[in-house]
């Protein structure tokens, strides 16, 4: 396991689940993401499972994500030209801000908004489609003592009662005892229990060179209680407010992905490297010979060293340094994952 695991395990589930989900089962088209939720509440691993069909459609609205406000025009847009205070619902705040986002909207092409006489009309280009199936909240514990088991054990009772995801799973490494420590843990019934058992890669090995010791594969996870369904039998049952916040959870999913530590973390500093861990790529600090923790690879770092302006400017084949180039990478890697959600033929 890697050396201060939390934040280094927690990358190594999002990868597990991007590969696997779902668990001992046919696999399911998703896309992952970390460290989402409410202002009460923030899940370390975010699942949403999406129909590939209207994931297609979802895309067709770009690549970036919709905020709430956004979101409030882009569904309610009608198909023909409507000034906007008579096309959308009362937002319940003052309408110059729904005007924001209105020109917001029409910016980034999301809809189509003309001016007629003093009032702004609208129509969308295309509807929005409902292209989340199914929420699942996992939180991580690699090493899951008393004192952790007991915080988690209530924040997962508030996940269960609160039933804004539609599962709820606790991860941990496997200790390879008789009966997994997890399980003896008093845990909310309905919350499944995967544990992991990230095996050991070969740094020499060209096909899998490992880091720290750890390697991601598919079959990396073990079943060792199955969660309960906390979904309303119809969708319909749902509080209006509740579909809201699961969709703005979603898009925020979609646009952040789980890779977007580098947005947080200083890719730009000489010490910050990426390393191979089996078919996830981990941060990895020179200077502490170690996975960093997002809170720890900052700017007050004490080893922080800015990339030198030769890197940069003279010779480096990446435009920007290498630093840009690990951004891009990345990138690169969350694009890829979305294009292969793909509609059955």
């Amino acid at each position: 396991m890697i050396p201060d695991a939390e934040f280094g395990y927690e990358l190594l589930v999002c990868r597990y689940a991007e590969l696997a989900w779902y668990p001992g089962d046919d696999p399911r088209p998703a896309i992952v993401s970390r460290q989402l939720g409410t202002k009460r509440r923030r899940w370390d691993t975010v699942v949403i499972e999406v129909d590939p069909e209207a994931f297609a459609a979802r895309r067709a609205f770009g690549d970036r994500a919709l905020d709430s406000d956004l979101l409030h025009v882009v569904r309610d847009a009608p198909a023909t030209w409507t000034w906007y205070r008579d096309a959308l619902p009362d937002p319940g705040y003052p309408w110059r801000y729904v005007r924001r986002a209105v020109h917001r909207a029409g910016g980034r092409e999301l809809i189509e908004k003309r001016r007629r006489g003093n009032r702004i009309e609208i129509r969308r280009h295309r509807p929005y489609p409902d292209w989340v199936e199914r929420i699942v909240a996992i939180e991580n514990k690699p090493d899951l003592d008393r004192s952790a088991a007991d915080a988690l054990a209530d924040q997962l009772a508030h996940d269960v009662e609160t039933a804004l995801a539609d599962e709820v799973w606790l991860a941990t490494e496997t200790t390879g005892d008789r009966v997994e420590p997890a399980l003896l843990r008093e845990m909310p019934v309905e919350a499944g229990i995967l544990t992991t058992s990230f095996a050991a890669g070969d740094p020499e090995s060209d096909d899998d060179p490992g880091i720290e010791g750890v390697a991601v594969d598919p079959a990396a996870a073990t079943v060792d209680w199955l969660p309960s369904d906390l979904a309303p039998n119809d969708p319909s049952e749902r509080d209006p407010g509740t579909v809201t916040r699961r969709l703005e959870i979603a898009e925020r999913a979609y646009g952040k992905g789980w890779r977007s530590y580098h947005d947080t973390m200083r890719p730009d500093c000489r010490h910050f490297e990426l390393r191979r861990a089996g078919r996830a790529l981990v941060p990895r600090c020179g200077a502490k010979d170690r996975c960093p923790t997002d809170r720890e690879c900052s700017g007050s770092c004490p080893e922080f060293s800015p990339e030198p302006p030769a890197w940069r400017t003279k010779g480096w084949p990446i435009e920007g340094g290498p630093g840009k180039g690990i951004q891009g990478l990345l990138s690169r890697r969350r694009e890829r994952v979305r294009d292969r959600i793909e509609p059955e033929e």
